[in-house]
């Protein structure tokens, strides 16, 4: 699909969070991440690890998820924050928005909210002093 696959050995799996599992609060993690069950908060990888972050069908998570790859077969209640790849497989559910880098949908996969790539977020402008302001406007105008 994509070439340039997460530096983590393809379907790695260091936690696997089983289907009869609900997790009530953060989890932060590295590594593979496997979700089967239900989590009740936040999903964040740790800052700067190699992390891949996959929800199984019939998983669900209620709250943000924030990893480099994020891999979603399941129900999401939240925003994802995805900084390399997001997957949304044919049966992901999201009710969220999607920051992404690269994404790939598969066809029957939904999501309610909004798409975002993350480098074309526009960082506030310093706002020029007074003059500078009138000048602007003068030119401008």
């Amino acid at each position: 699909m994509f070439k340039n696959k997460p530096s983590l050995p393809e379907g790695q799996v260091d936690t696997l969070i089983g289907p009869q599992v609900v997790i009530h609060g953060d989890l932060v993690f590295s590594g593979g991440l496997y979700v089967e069950g239900r989590v009740v908060g936040r999903v964040h990888a740790e800052d700067g690890a190699k992390a891949v972050m996959t929800l199984a069908d019939g998983g669900s998570v209620e709250g943000e998820i924030r990893a480099p790859v994020v891999v979603i077969n399941g129900r999401v209640e939240g925003d994802v924050h995805s900084s390399e790849r997001l997957e949304l497989a044919a049966k992901a559910r999201v009710d969220g928005n999607v920051h992404y880098k690269v994404v790939e949908m598969a066809a029957g996969s939904r999501l309610s909210g909004r798409l975002l790539h993350v480098e074309s977020v526009a960082q506030p402008a310093e706002l020029p002093d007074e003059d500078a302001r009138v000048d602007l406007v003068r030119v401008v105008g």
